[in-house]
């Protein structure tokens, strides 16, 4: 018959009568499935679960320690006088102010629990990991203490017991967040210590629990076997006490069992409100208008990114076993072209205010170990208190957009990251807390393709603005290709992103008009609400200022509005420093001259 019980269990049966001390790590802290005598399963607590498997094997006692309580046999079956005498036997003090809390009083316990003679007992050593200030630097006592623990492990031997006799030790369990919490020294190579991993649990344990669960919350739900499954495939990677937490915070909210989903969502991220259900459906329906105003000359990547703004609204074709981005996007091309404009725009769009997205340089991560900036760095590192950049964002604004700039100039170790969020939807911080970016929508900027490096190592234009966009776009899609496939050597980050690479064209002569008028526009609204006069500009200086931005276009929109600032808001600021204009006045600039000293606008009032 197969053994039902979970993995650490069945392991803990099987060298119980080969080794005399056991180390329990991982997931220790959390219900525990045990099949019951009814054949049905109950849930326990690890100290709990520990306790039905020794008596379940012939063990008559077994003695918990903790630092807060100190000894105590819980399960205890006899009478309270009978207690009393067991304790004095294993020279346990009373916990009535006599200072059990200490090493010394911990030795003698332990070596009268070891050496016991009569049936078989065990000692189980509850937050074992605070025993102890560091395991690489002990003081005197803590020494004394583990030399005595280490001894003990490998000098005591097993002895027969019950009818027919069976081997037994009076075994010691020691309960610890990670392995390396107790000293190397008596672990390592230690042929009597067992360590024991203690892991999350899986979806079939997951499910019995969630079938027990969901009993008297909407039993009367119709097709409640799929929502069972919903609920176990969106709780991946959660413990089964935060699976009883979201039950509860369901009830507390008054969401219904069909809508567990919007439970856990709640329970991960934090926040009651879905900002991503509460956007109006209107203004996405006009988002293609509303970003053209800004984003000029682009109108296929536009279409292309309100298409995943619109998947990611609605849900459609996101998983249920994990928690990915709402939406992941990678736009490349030339520079100045509104890459990073679009990702301004869109949350914009999306938030209300284009400020609410989040961004970061990724040329300031281009350092092997500037992943600790992202994430936090590791317990006993400087700054291990103040958490990552990237993870603190996140779990301040969980529903935001993510903004990446420069993507390929981050350290490769910093792009492995990614491998976690583009696939599961989280990251662990240096503390240990786990950030959920289900809800964000990512966006990866990239100037990839545009330069090729020869075989001399020199920079060269791979593309230019003479060619057609078609030409363009195969180039540049084949270069990023290129690199992450052989020189980063990561294609499954390419895979990750999928078919959502958009490739931004030139700035061409036609689109830079667009966008030299709406710049200039937007300087001449701002000259007139900040000095309340009105400005008129003669068509010979727009058109010269025009020539004049539009003669170089290699820079894209960014630098047209360099030009725009040196030959236009420059002069006329000194202009009008000179003219000094009341409030209401109305001015003109009529003339505009070039020369090596610069550029000059002059004014008149009208």
């Amino acid at each position: 018959m197969k053994d039902t019980k979970v993995r650490w269990l069945q392991d803990l049966r099987r060298f119980l009568p080969l080794k005399s001390q056991f180390i329990l790590s991982g997931n220790t802290k959390d219900l525990q499935l045990i099949k019951n005598d009814f054949g049905s399963f109950s849930w326990h607590r690890l100290e709990n679960a520990i306790d039905l498997e020794l008596k379940s094997l012939g063990y008559a006692h077994v003695v918990y320690y903790n630092p807060l309580d100190g000894f105590d046999i819980p399960f205890f079956t006899g009478n309270a006088i009978e207690k009393k005498q067991l304790f004095n036997t294993l020279n346990i003090p009373t916990n009535d102010g006599a200072g059990f809390n200490n090493l010394a009083t911990f030795n003698t316990v332990i070596q009268s629990i070891v050496n016991y003679k009569e049936q078989p007992i065990a000692l189980v050593v509850d937050f074992a990991s605070q025993l102890l200030m560091n395991p690489e630097s002990l003081v005197k006592a803590e020494h004394d203490t583990f030399s005595l623990v280490n001894v003990l492990s490998q000098t005591t031997e097993t002895r027969p017991y019950g009818s027919p006799p069976s081997p037994f030790y009076n075994t010691v369990i020691w309960i610890v967040d990670k392995e390396g919490d107790l000293p190397d020294w008596m672990v390592v190579n230690n042929p009597k210590i067992r360590h024991i991993p203690i892991g999350k649990p899986d979806h079939i344990v997951r499910r019995r629990l969630v079938e027990t669960l969901v009993q008297g919350f909407g039993s009367q739900a119709k097709d409640l076997d799929n929502i069972v499954t919903d609920f176990v495939n969106e709780t991946e990677g959660l413990l089964l006490l935060d699976l009883v937490a979201i039950i509860e915070l369901a009830r507390a909210e008054s969401i219904a069992i069909n809508h567990i989903a919007d439970a856990v969502r709640r329970y991960k991220v934090g926040v009651t409100e879905d900002p991503w259900m509460n956007i109006d459906r209107k203004k996405i329906e006009e988002g293609e208008t509303f970003i053209k105003k800004r984003v000029k000359g682009q109108d296929h990547s536009v279409q292309h990114i309100m298409d995943i703004v619109k998947r990611a609204i609605t849900g459609v074709g996101s998983s249920k076993r994990n928690s990915r981005p709402r939406g992941v996007v990678f736009l490349a091309g030339p520079t100045g072209v509104g890459k990073t404009e679009l990702a301004k725009t869109l949350t914009s769009l999306l938030f209300g205010d284009e400020n609410a997205y989040i961004r970061f340089d990724m040329s300031e991560f281009s350092a092997e170990h500037s992943d600790q900036r992202l994430l936090g760095a590791p317990p006993g590192y400087v700054g291990y208190d103040v958490g990552g950049e990237l993870t603190n964002a996140v779990r301040e604004k969980p529903f935001s957009v993510l903004l990446f700039d420069e993507i390929e100039k981050a350290h490769p170790r910093i792009l492995d990251k990614f491998l976690q969020i583009l696939d599961d939807g989280v990251l662990t911080s240096g503390r240990g807390d786990k950030v959920y970016f289900s809800e964000t929508l990512i966006i990866f900027t990239s100037n990839l393709g545009i330069y090729k490096e020869t075989a001399s190592g020199n920079r060269v234009s791979h593309t230019s603005i003479d060619e057609p966009f078609e030409s363009i776009q195969l180039k540049i899609k084949e270069e990023i290709e290129n690199y992450f496939k052989f020189e980063l050597n990561r294609p499954e980050l390419l895979n990750r992103i999928g078919d959502n690479i958009i490739v931004f064209d030139y700035i061409r002569h036609s689109v830079g008009e667009l966008i030299f008028d709406m710049m200039l526009n937007n300087h001449i609204k701002a000259i007139q609400e900040q000095l309340h006069i009105t400005l008129h500009i003669d068509q010979t200086v727009i058109s010269t200022l025009k020539e004049l931005a539009l003669k170089d276009l290699s820079n894209g929109g960014r630098g047209i509005r360099n030009k725009i600032e040196y030959h236009f808001i420059t002069p006329i600021s000194r202009a009008l420093f000179s003219l000094h204009p009341s409030n209401g006045d109305s001015l003109k600039a009529i003339a505009i001259s070039v020369d090596h000293t610069g550029t000059s606008i002059t004014l008149q009032k009208l």
